[in-house]
């Protein structure tokens, strides 16, 4: 399989125009021209009708959404996700929305703490964050990374097949790209170092959002903020360090805190102290440490797994 989110737009298209009633004859010509302007779209329109003739064998929401979707949106989006991921990834896809197969049973995975790096098996270089999840689905058909929790940093090379990686709120696809992924609760944040990306957000019906290089975005399931230039923290944790220029105290110590066990709390009044440098992940301790000598605070360790930063009496 290789073909654009366009061509996948344009096939499914023509799937629902057909499914609502027999084309007429402008309409028949429309689609014949479609189908003979270029191979990529003889071989969309061959895989959504494979993947149609499966959907309902599969007890997954994405085929019943395809099937019997109350709007003709969300049945669009759901046949797109469909065609893109190839039926058996899509059916995965559905248990781990479901949460039949947990971030436990991921493919690859970084404990609270850890980074990893994997090879994955196009020559792509995948790395895992603290705290990570991801699944991975390469074959002839596609190349596909799921993101299940935390944030990863793919360094991708040119295949025959686009590179995806899947989030809860949309599809990424790229050729030869770098970018660094991260999944929040309720939104994606993508940030591309090299290459373009494509940002398809999962209830968005128009055209995919290109992120060009040293650009990142936040988008949610339905659309996407402004795009803007990365930030100086976006992709530092693969170097090890943690990145902060005019950071709030608070905002800082959230992402600390995601390499460390426990609670690492902010007191309301230090909150908005703003701090700035390059800190090493690998030893949280001593960041903790200098932030006495470069704040006005104070570190309190109830225990190891309890720690508040406070105002310096």
């Amino acid at each position: 399989m290789n073909f654009s989110t366009q061509v996948a737009e344009q096939a499914v298209h023509w799937l629902m125009e057909m499914q609502q009633g027999a084309l007429n004859p402008r309409q028949q010509a429309a689609w014949q021209h479609w189908l003979n302007a270029h191979s990529e779209h003889q071989r969309a329109w061959d895989h959504i009708q494979r993947v149609n003739q499966r959907l309902r064998g599969m007890p997954s929401p994405l085929a019943h959404a395809a099937l019997n979707a109350p709007t003709s949106t969300s049945r669009r989006q759901a046949l797109k996700l469909l065609l893109i991921l190839g039926a058996g990834s899509a059916a995965a896809w559905s248990l781990r929305q479901q949460h039949i197969l947990p971030p436990l049973t991921a493919d690859y995975r970084s404990p609270v703490g850890q980074r990893r790096k994997v090879q994955l098996a196009d020559g792509s270089q995948l790395q895992l964050n603290t705290g990570s999840a991801v699944d991975v689905h390469f074959d002839g058909q596609q190349r596909l990374i799921r993101l299940l929790e935390g944030e990863i940093l793919l360094t991708g090379i040119a295949g025959a097949t686009p590179l995806h990686v899947l989030t809860g709120q949309g599809l990424l696809s790229s050729q030869a790209a770098r970018l660094n992924v991260r999944q929040f609760n309720d939104h994606t944040q993508v940030a591309v170092f090299s290459g373009r990306v494509e940002v398809m957000p999962n209830h968005y019906s128009g055209l995919p959002l290109t992120v060009e290089a040293a650009r990142q975005v936040n988008f949610t399931r339905k659309g996407w903020d402004t795009p803007r230039a990365t930030d100086a923290n976006s992709g530092a944790w693969a170097d090890g360090m943690l990145m902060a220029a005019h950071m709030r105290l608070e905002d800082f110590l959230a992402e600390l805190g995601r390499y460390r066990r426990g609670q690492l709390n902010c007191d309301p009044q230090v909150a908005n102290l703003l701090i700035s440098g390059s800190y090493p992940l690998d030893d949280s301790e001593r960041i903790l440490d200098l932030l006495e000598i470069s704040l006005p605070v104070k570190v309190r360790r109830f225990t190891r797994y309890w720690v508040t930063v406070q105002a310096r009496a």
